[in-house]
């Protein structure tokens, strides 16, 4: 394992270089005009006639989109820079996948799909292009691969066929995103440093101190025994009946894929880097491990069991009402949490964003440099022919690859809602006064405009990846402190290799997993809230017969199949 470069480090030492060109497999032009508009590394793309096309959006309900976002904010925007309409579907980002795959087999999809976690389940019914046959026409794109040697990061996304089929988000480094706070005044009287706990704990440490913090509040009469101090978010609605952020965080903490981290996995499939085969975590030892220690904190009166069915609203107001002391966070909401609470609660309520405990590794749960990304529908080309279609491609490229897109989609426009101020010597962005962005995780009073509710801008749909000092250059010193952190007590795990199974192992492993992973899922929250004893023989024996009947074996036998097959 290799330790993880520090943000600080990052920050103030690394800087996005890109090429004049395309990379390896760009085309021979790196800028100039093609066909009525011109385009380029680092070149704004733009459309001597205006062009339509439709693009799908994953609407949050926390920050729905109006119609100042189309008639002054992000989407007037990009249409007055590059004279590219961009006509909105707009789906409930709960049930976005949903949908999107519902039109791309329907054959109603929009061109462009964002938001894209996952194309597997595409690839064999057409619906959408193989986007490595024209990364060559995107010259942004393939400066970045390049620069930063993306090329097997990439690789675990091919297909069977060597091909590629979503457009991910390019990291320069994996950086983790969500961990935990506590109301570190509460701890302090209790008697526990949470920043030295922090340097070597595990979550059975942070078990055994939770359960002193609950003594000295039921003494001190800030709760009863019977109340539980942590009530957590992501887990319920938002976990979607999968346990969601907390237990894809405590997963990885013991080598296993669970929570939101096992979707796509075919059933918590894992790679024993010194077996070199793949395995299911799930229905490993590590598993069994994992899920006792998450259950503790259920069975010790410590987490609200109802954590994994209620809405995060709930979740966040027992925290800002003083009723928990410790919750799931990120660096979107770590400020709004953070002003929320001292909203109700006051001052005096201190807050510590916290590097999260290990397990039997101190790895992060984030991995790969790649994150979520684009798919272009079969429909365009249909639509608009091959010119067409490279011409969208170059727009793509502008819009999820530049720097100036980037930074349009995250900060918006230079001088209208952000300037750049000198900070010890260093060009630092900074919102100017009157504004604020829960998106950037940046506070502010509350008659200041939030430019992600008004305008649309840092919304998850259309910034994501790019260097490590772009992608951090939002961070508040709070943050940086936290991924220095990280830095000094955390490790980034190898990132498995990927079986590429071709159409009809894809289908087979597919009908497989959807139920095996139902089955997992329902298995694990049983046993996190006490419903089923994960420390009783004959209750895990016959979830690991489950897993069985439900074709888990087959899954790792096709798998290393697949896997010995192609090398």
């Amino acid at each position: 394992m290799k330790k993880i470069v520090t943000a600080l480090v990052a920050i103030s030492c690394v800087s996005a270089l890109f090429m004049s060109c395309g990379g390896k497999k760009a085309d021979s032009k790196s800028s100039g005009e093609a066909k009525g508009y011109s385009y380029g590394a680092e070149k704004t793309f733009h459309s001597d006639e205006k062009v339509n096309y439709t693009i799908s959006f994953s609407d949050a309900s926390w920050y729905a989109m109006q119609d100042t976002w189309k008639s002054e904010g992000i989407f007037k925007k990009i249409e007055d820079l590059t004279n590219v309409h961009l006509d909105i579907t707009s789906y409930d980002s709960g049930d976005y996948n949903q949908k999107i795959n519902l039109a791309i087999n329907s054959g109603s999809s929009t061109y462009i799909i964002p938001k894209v976690y996952s194309e597997d389940q595409y690839v064999a019914g057409g619906g959408v292009i193989a986007v490595s046959d024209y990364t060559q026409y995107m010259p942004n794109f393939t400066a970045f691969v390049e620069n930063y040697k993306m090329e097997p990061d990439l690789d675990t996304i091919r297909q069977s066929d060597g091909k590629f089929y979503r457009l991910p988000g390019l990291h320069q480094a994996a950086l983790q995103d969500y961990t935990i706070m506590v109301r570190e005044d509460i701890f302090e009287a209790a008697g526990y440093n949470i920043r030295e706990l922090e340097k070597d704990w595990t979550w059975e440490s942070l078990h055994d101190v939770l359960l002193g913090v609950k003594k000295y509040m039921v003494g001190a009469g800030l709760c009863k025994e019977s109340d539980y101090i942590w009530s957590d978010l992501w887990c319920g609605e938002s976990g979607k009946g999968s346990g969601g952020n907390l237990l894809k965080l405590m997963g990885a903490s013991y080598n296993v894929l669970s929570g939101w981290a096992i979707e796509g996995s075919n059933g918590g499939i894992k790679f024993d880097q010194d077996k070199k085969e793949f395995y299911s975590s799930s229905v490993s030892a590590d598993y069994r491990k994992f899920i006792s220690v998450a259950n503790s904190f259920v069975k010790d009166g410590i987490l609200d069991p109802e954590t994994f069915t209620q809405s995060d609203d709930v979740a966040n107001n027992k925290f800002y009402n003083g009723q928990t002391v410790i919750k799931s966070t990120n660096r979107s909401t770590m400020s709004n949490d953070i002003a929320s609470l001292a909203k109700i609660q006051g001052d005096a309520a201190k807050v510590y964003v916290t590097a999260y405990p290990s397990g039997t590794n101190k790895n992060l749960a984030e991995t790969s440099r790649l994150e979520c990304g684009v798919m272009i529908a079969t429909k365009a080309k249909d639509d608009l022919g091959e010119d067409g279609l490279i011409k969208l491609m170059r727009f793509v490229d502008w819009m999820f690859y530049s720097k100036e897109a980037y930074t349009l989609c995250k900060w918006g426009v230079e001088g209208e809602t952000w300037h750049y101020v000198d900070v010890d010597g260093m060009k630092v962005k900074q919102l100017l006064p009157g504004y604020k962005c829960g998106g950037l995780g940046i506070g502010g009073a509350d008659t200041d405009v939030d430019i992600r509710l008004k305008w649309g801008y840092a919304g998850g749909n259309y910034f994501y990846g790019h260097s490590t000092a772009e992608s951090t250059d939002n961070f508040t010193p709070m943050v940086q402190d936290l991924y220095a952190r990280y830095g000094k007590y955390k490790t980034v795990a190898t990132v498995d290799p990927k079986a590429k199974p071709s159409e009809d192992e894809r289908e087979q492993l597919n009908l497989w997993a959807v139920p095996l992973i139902d089955t997992i899922n329902a298995g694990t929250l049983k046993f996190v809230t006490g419903q089923k004893d994960i420390n009783n023989d004959a209750d895990w024996n016959a979830y690991l017969e489950d897993c069985k009947k439900h074709n888990v074996e087959n899954i790792v036998k096709m798998t290393n199949d697949i896997y010995k097959k192609q090398k």
